[in-house]
């Protein structure tokens, strides 16, 4: 559906958004009024979450002409069965002077070129649909023409009554718990690229920072797009139910302005769930999000209890050891002696050969080729150790650089080595000099992140976290210094060990190893989460 708006032409629209009304119609427009005629007129309010609530009996005053809503609001369908009888057309309709109820799901284009998409209800939980609901046709008929527009370029605002499920990851999380919450949202979200994302309906104000709808060094720059959940009118927690901005439709923005990045953007929270085509049968072929949508036997196969469905997938994806491998727990190759920690994913062993005598290794349990490749639930526990092992060496004086090398390698390793505190700031220099003089380019990439979706699986890397908070990658497309970040870490600027280069160059007898790993064991024992 797609209707076009009565607006003046304007470069820069000033917008009103509005979370749960709940039949609050008098708080919401005497709100909207006092803002007006303190900063100046704005061209349109947006509602989201419940229009109306158990009480709507001053919308009487409005629907009869007795009292006139200050400006034009545009809001979505209902989320639940008692309101349908406020709505007597699912395509839409004026409801009354100035407020228009957009309809089921569609676009809007305002004559000012500023593009709405909009999802009215609630996901639906089972096969038939009620009327306050939508299901995976209306998310298709909202992203279907998208998916095979090669020229699309996003929109400017998407409003759905739920959130997004997962919209906080890599972000701060909300204070107060997402009770509702949208898979199919989420999808649509990920498809769409909105610059602003609205929604309602879990009681609180919640602004994520802004996450990217590209991948770095893949893809070419676009535009970042802030979700923002907004409260109930007159909540009692007096949380922010009205939100304004000011936006310059999309339409009229160059590439290099629209891509510009702020600099607390994030990775995209959304992992693709599925490629629809145009039509509903390629979106049904068997795309994981078609299982998402209806369960099944299919979608539980080969999963254990406790497993999530992204820890079962990325498992069948990875390549198998040709032989015994030295670095899974299970196999006979493992030098167990120098296991110092052991968590349910991952565990924790100092290096062989380790460049000082505290070089540790995090690494899976299981058979896993790399960070990217590895399932969500090892991510979290490798992050859990590099916590752990920053308060450690802290405690000690040190700060810690992170690394692995993706190249020539079968087992993931993350590489951990203190370095002394004085030295640590200057170490992204000292990195970027050493790599230049050899001419490897490290590309430092945003703080906020995430190396599984900048990097494909399967591609080589290396990746490396300073103390200073810089993340520094190299892309491997060629031959790279398989001792590249043990050379750059012995240079006299940082702990001036030339001779220790090489790893086989210090390795030490089983029973000096025993020691050492039984010292680190005993002294990392109280920062040990796994304990």
């Amino acid at each position: 559906m797609r209707r076009e708006a009565k607006m003046s032409h304007l470069d820069t629209i000033r917008c009103l958004v509005c979370g749960d009304v709940k039949g609050q119609f008098s708080i919401l427009f005497k709100r909207v009024n006092s803002l007006q005629k303190k900063g100046g007129k704005f061209e349109v309010l947006m509602c989201v979450g419940d229009f109306f609530g158990s009480n709507n009996a001053a919308w009487d005053d409005y629907t009869s002409g007795r009292l006139k809503v200050p400006i034009s609001t545009l809001i979505l369908g209902p989320n639940q069965k008692d309101h349908l009888q406020y709505y007597k057309s699912k395509d839409g309709q004026e409801m009354c002077e100035n407020v228009t109820y957009l309809g089921r799901c569609g676009r809007y284009t305002a004559s000012s070129g500023l593009q709405i998409a909009y999802l009215s209800g609630i996901e639906a939980q089972q096969q038939t649909q009620d009327a306050w609901q939508f299901n995976k046709d209306d998310i298709l008929t909202l992203t279907g023409s998208v998916v095979s527009d090669n020229n699309y370029r996003g929109i400017d605002i998407l409003l759905t009554s739920q959130w997004p499920q997962g919209v906080h990851k890599y972000a701060t999380p909300p204070q107060m718990e997402a009770t509702s919450s949208s898979l199919m949202i989420a999808e649509a979200a990920r498809l769409l690229q909105p610059r602003y994302h609205f929604s309602g309906m879990n009681g609180g104000f919640y602004e994520r920072q802004p996450y990217r709808n590209h991948q770095i060094l893949a893809e070419s720059s676009t535009h970042v797009t802030r979700f923002i959940g907004l409260a109930a009118v007159g909540n009692l927690n007096k949380d922010k139910f009205l939100y304004a901005f000011s936006i310059k439709p999309l339409s009229y923005l160059k590439s290099d302005e629209l891509g510009k990045q702020p600099l607390d953007a994030t990775a995209s929270p959304y992992t693709p769930l599925s490629t629809p085509g145009s039509s509903q049968d390629n979106f049904d072929q068997g795309t994981q999000f078609f299982y998402d949508m209806q369960g099944g036997d299919r979608a539980m196969a080969g999963k254990r209890r406790g497993e999530s469905d992204d820890y079962v997938n990325k498992k069948r994806r990875q390549v198998q050891p040709s032989g015994p491998c030295w670095f899974c727990l299970g196999s006979s190759e493992v030098e167990k002696h120098l296991v110092v920690s052991v968590g349910t994913q991952t565990y924790l062993a100092l290096a062989k050969g380790g460049l000082v005598e505290d070089h540790v290794l995090i690494l899976p349990i299981e058979h896993v080729q790399s960070y990217v490749t590895s399932p969500s639930e090892v991510q979290q526990e490798i992050i859990s150790y590099k916590k752990c092992l920053k308060k450690y060496f802290k405690s000690r004086n040190k700060e810690v650089v992170f690394y692995e090398r993706n190249y020539r390698t079968q087992h993931l390793q993350i590489q951990v080595v203190p370095v002394p505190q004085d030295v640590a700031m200057d170490l992204k220099d000292i990195f970027l000099d050493f790599s230049e003089d050899i001419s490897i380019e490290l590309h430092e990439i945003p703080t906020h992140s995430d190396l599984s979706q900048i990097v494909p699986a399967g591609a080589p890397y290396f990746y490396a976290e300073l103390p200073c908070g810089a993340k520094l990658l190299h892309r491997i497309s060629s031959k790279f210094p398989l001792q590249f970040a043990r050379e750059v870490l012995s240079q006299s600027r940082v702990l001036d060990l030339p001779d220790r280069v090489d790893w086989k160059n210090c390795v030490t007898t089983k029973e000096e190893a025993t020691h050492m790993a039984s010292t680190f064991r005993e002294a990392f024992q109280q920062y040990d989460f796994s304990l």
